[in-house]
């Protein structure tokens, strides 16, 4: 008798050999489990499909979604800092209070009388009108040079420039408040009158406020 037959068992019952006989799995358990994997994928597409046409058709009627609609609004909250305080307007003397110099540093004759003319016309005070001196006869390549003390950078030099487009600022230890145009090669004409009236007024309102974006 082997070792592996059970006490009191013989026969067909004995079992003879040296291994022990081999369980094999179960087939039908492998299946169910298999199976319900698959109705759990399933229903997890089903519930997604479902989802996204709720989404299509409770948008608009080109076919976007809510959530398509609220990502393209623009956004209106103001931004959590505070904006930057708007710069206050310049305050400028009026051309009736800026003396003028007019000095021509070119070869064309009568260009300077021509020129302080058209300003006088403008509101502005004509000093001396002539040839520019030696430092700068025919030696000024730009449209003009102002020439006047620093305290005219901000006041009668920030006027006067309205009026030549792409004249250069320059200072000098004068005392008084009168200011030298002095023409150059580059200079044609003034500025036309409609223009230099828009620059002038840009230069004493305020900024407008940015616009708002559409939607807002």
């Amino acid at each position: 008798m082997s070792m592996l037959t059970p006490p009191g068992m013989g026969g067909e019952y004995r079992i003879t050999g040296d291994k022990y006989p081999r369980m094999r799995r179960n087939r039908r358990r492998r299946r169910i489990v298999l199976a319900v994997f698959a109705c759990a994928a399933a229903l997890g597409l089903l519930a997604y499909g479902t989802i996204e046409l709720i989404a299509v058709f409770s948008g608009d009627k080109s076919g976007k979604s809510d959530r398509t609609v609220a990502a393209n609004k623009p956004d209106c909250k103001p931004a959590a800092s505070s904006p930057p305080p708007k710069k206050p307007p310049m305050v400028l003397p009026k051309p009736a209070e800026v003396q003028v110099n007019v000095f021509n540093a070119t070869p064309r004759g009568g260009l300077a009388k021509e020129t302080a003319d058209e300003l006088k016309k403008r509101g502005f005070v004509i000093g001396k009108v002539g040839n520019a001196s030696k430092e700068f006869d025919k030696k000024v390549k730009g449209e003009a040079i102002l020439l006047g003390p620093k305290s005219a950078l901000t006041k009668g030099i920030v006027v006067l420039g309205t009026q030549v487009a792409g004249a250069e600022p320059q200072t000098d230890t004068r005392k008084t408040a009168d200011i030298d145009l002095i023409l150059g090669a580059d200079f044609k004409s003034l500025a036309k009158k409609e223009d230099a009236v828009k620059a002038l007024d840009a230069l004493t309102k305020p900024a407008a406020a940015p616009p708002k974006p559409k939607g807002c």
